[in-house]
């Protein structure tokens, strides 16, 4: 009896304390409802701000999912998309939320949510940052803060964190870990660093950083920028004779042509893809040479933009591809995106479209009612990415990131979508094999439903590089059902 009393007395204490801690994460921040989505949430979601600095009232927008499986043992995850200057809606909406987003069926309606089977929500808790300042909902109240680069992100990254799980602090125990793609390949190991080295100095509260990941991530302006050129030969998009050509040429440096033949060959290979999707160069391509352009410069879209970013999600019609092609240089204006050619010819008026089912959706006062955003008349239209912040890329190569990070004993997974052609798989393939680490599970073929996904190598330190078979630039859209097997295998620590 004595031994009953005391087994229920623990049990009580036990759940009194969760019961505590459940409470702990802000009622103010819960999102009791969401227009365009009919059915029951199927897990609770909070949003809103966290201020990073009290002076200029900068303030960092999040959204967060609790987990569908078991929210206070599954990990935190922070998601980060790139540019700099995408907002991490793109991956609420189009990748890995909880959410199908269906086009509205007249003009100016609201869109329709529909439940994703392959959201990364399945299993981890994941919060969605628009970072920096200026970014998506995110903003200040001072403009020359919208003057920013890789550090000051890195720092007001940390702080939000910091001051996120203070507001939430019964998922401070829980594995935390930071994911990312495309720009936030600087974004990803930049914050981890901030991270990493809190923890080694004390700093409260303590987070249980394990790891990270990074999808089609910039990296290294010399790997990134030498990679297309293999990359488009491997793929038989160039010939061979013009391949060889160019490596006599420039002698392995495409990045910076060191002659006037090396410019002229590299000039010849951007001929030949230059009407390709780059984000995906099995899709069609919205700028074709099919395209005709009205009066007034707007782009008037041929039959094949309604295939744009087709994809094995129902529902996600990805109307404004996005990213930036080789960031060290191309500047993105009026939301414009240059491909890598036109850099090089010094032309960057690459035609492109808004996103419309995203803008559609967070434009609605009444979604920015209830996901507890700022509405319009105080920040402005939502923009996927935005050219409204000036960005320093000033953090140089995250080579010796990733060395320190991985000495330290921090999982790290770099994967990559291997037709994407912006930041291609070759240059990823390179710097991971750069590192000099020992390989401990030699290049294999991996599977996701008994059929081969991609390929793999593991290295010593806990690094491991995996390539997504057929995907594009953004995994989880392209590819969702192997993003999330990819995704839920690491996080558990299995084999993939």
């Amino acid at each position: 009896m004595a031994m009953d009393r005391f087994f229920f007395c623990n049990l009580f204490a036990y759940l009194f304390l969760r019961f505590i801690l459940i409470a702990a994460a802000p009622e103010s921040a819960l999102v009791t409802n969401l227009p365009g989505f009919s059915g029951t949430l199927p897990s609770k979601h909070y949003s809103g701000y966290i201020t990073v600095d009290e002076t200029n009232q900068r303030n960092l927008f999040y959204y967060f999912v609790l987990s569908e499986g078991s929210p206070s043992k599954d990990p935190v995850v922070l998601w980060l998309n790139g540019g700099p200057g995408c907002s991490s809606f793109d991956g609420f909406v189009y990748e890995h939320g909880p959410f199908n987003f269906e086009a509205a069926n007249t003009s100016g309606g609201l869109p329709q949510l529909h439940l994703n089977p392959y959201s990364w929500s399945k299993v981890s808790n994941i919060i969605y940052l628009d970072s920096p300042a200026g970014v998506g909902m995110s903003y200040s109240k001072v403009q020359a803060d919208y003057n920013t680069g890789d550090l000051k992100t890195a720092l007001d990254s940390h702080s939000f964190l910091l001051k996120w799980f203070e507001q939430y602090p019964e998922f401070l125990s829980n594995p935390f870990y930071i994911v990312g793609e495309s720009y936030a390949g600087v974004y990803v190991p930049t914050l981890a660093s901030e991270v990493a080295g809190g923890i080694q100095a004390g700093v409260k509260p303590v987070l249980n950083f394990k790891g990270y990941m990074v999808g089609n991530g910039v990296t290294d302006e010399v790997f990134d920028g030498n990679a297309l050129v293999p990359f488009v030969h491997g793929m038989g998009l160039i010939s061979d004779d013009l391949y060889e050509e160019t490596l006599k040429a420039c002698q392995g440096n495409y990045w910076n042509p060191a002659s006037g033949v090396c410019g002229d060959k590299l000039s010849k290979i951007d001929q030949d893809v230059n009407d390709l999707n780059i984000y995906d160069i099995l899709e069609p391509c919205y700028h074709s040479p099919n395209s005709e352009k009205f009066t007034d410069g707007k782009i008037k879209l041929p039959s094949s933009f309604r295939k744009l970013g087709e994809t094995e999600r129902p529902l996600a019609v990805r109307k404004r591809m996005f990213g930036r092609a080789w960031p060290y240089r191309a500047p993105v204006r009026d939301g414009i995106v240059p491909t890598w050619g036109q850099i090089l010819n010094g032309d960057d008026n690459v035609p492109c479209t808004d996103d419309v089912v995203a803008t559609a959706w967070l434009d609605n006062a009444a979604v920015r009612q209830a996901i507890h955003a700022e509405q319009q008349s105080a920040i402005g239209g939502w923009q996927l990415c935005t050219d409204n912040i000036n960005f320093n890329h000033d953090a140089g190569s995250m080579i010796k990131y990733h060395k320190n990070l991985t000495a330290l004993g921090y999982r790290a997974l770099i994967y990559s979508g291997d037709h994407d052609m912006c930041v291609p798989y070759t240059g990823s393939q390179a710097w991971t094999r750069s590192l000099g680490y020992k390989i401990i599970d030699e290049w294999r073929p991996w599977y996701c439903n008994d059929q081969v996904a991609g390929y793999t190598q593991g290295y010593e330190h806990n690094l491991r590089f995996l390539t997504v078979k057929g995907s594009g630039h953004t995994v989880p859209e392209y590819k969702p059902v192997e993003a999330l097997a990819l995704f839920s295998r690491w996080l558990a620590g299995q084999s993939i």
